[in-house]
């Protein structure tokens, strides 16, 4: 796991550097996951142009993205951004989609219930340049954290270690967010924070059904060269 210091973000890191089954390690300098780039200052907005960061994918909700849009979203910055709602059209419809989903069965909910939508950001991912590809939701944790072990998953990355990727975020963000919502219950931040390692092993369980992520990618309605080139970015 790879951590990178972005002034104004929290929970950004690199999907480079993990092992994999066969001894290798991901990638580097080519995908990254992060929290709210609303929060981004100048000094951040720098560090990640210097990084390379030609590609920005948005996985919140049209109305979060309406109530705070980001400057990354902005053609002046010469990003290419792209708003993909993960979760369906709006908190609402995703209610209703997932039902009362604990958190170690939420990735999979989204894998069941979001197929059109994660067919969409991964056509994009698929489709940019080889230069470094950001993509984020709020916290970074969630949303962000099914694309980030879908594309783990399809590098062949060790289980735990996409598990671990997953549940850093809870590290990340734990004090910033204790901080920043001192009005509410303590135990209410760390149980919203929570991201539990069994959550990745069930869905990678779930993927097993389909003879792992390149064959759940299939069924999705991604081709073998999308396939390729989404493996190609981490290996």
């Amino acid at each position: 796991m790879i951590l990178l210091k972005v002034p104004g973000l929290l929970n950004v890191r690199e999907l480079g550097g993990h092992p994999t089954r066969d001894g290798a390690r991901t990638r580097t300098h080519s995908l990254l996951r992060s929290d709210d780039l609303v929060q981004l200052t100048d000094a951040g907005m720098q560090a990640l142009a210097d990084y390379g960061v030609r590609t920005v994918i948005d996985l919140r909700w049209p109305g979060e993205v309406a109530l705070k849009p980001h400057p990354l979203a902005s053609s002046e910055h010469g990003v290419r951004y792209h708003q993909i709602s993960l979760l369906a059209s709006d908190e609402m419809e995703w209610g209703s989609l997932s039902g009362e989903c604990t958190k170690e069965m939420w990735k999979c909910a989204v894998l069941e219930h979001t197929r059109p939508q994660l067919k969409d950001v991964l056509e994009v991912i698929a489709a940019a340049a080889r230069e470094p590809l950001l993509f984020h939701c709020v916290a970074g944790k969630d949303r962000t954290g099914v694309i980030a072990a879908l594309l783990l998953a399809l590098a062949d990355v060790e289980p735990d270690s996409i598990a671990a990727d997953y549940a850093a975020s809870t590290t990340h963000l734990t004090d910033a967010y204790l901080a920043r919502y001192s009005n509410l219950e303590r135990t209410e931040i760390f149980e919203a924070l929570r991201c539990p390692e069994e959550g990745v092993h069930n869905m990678l369980a779930y993927l097993a059904q389909y003879g792992g992520a390149a064959g759940f990618l299939r069924a999705v309605g991604l081709d073998d060269a999308k396939i390729a080139r989404l493996r190609a970015r981490l290996r």
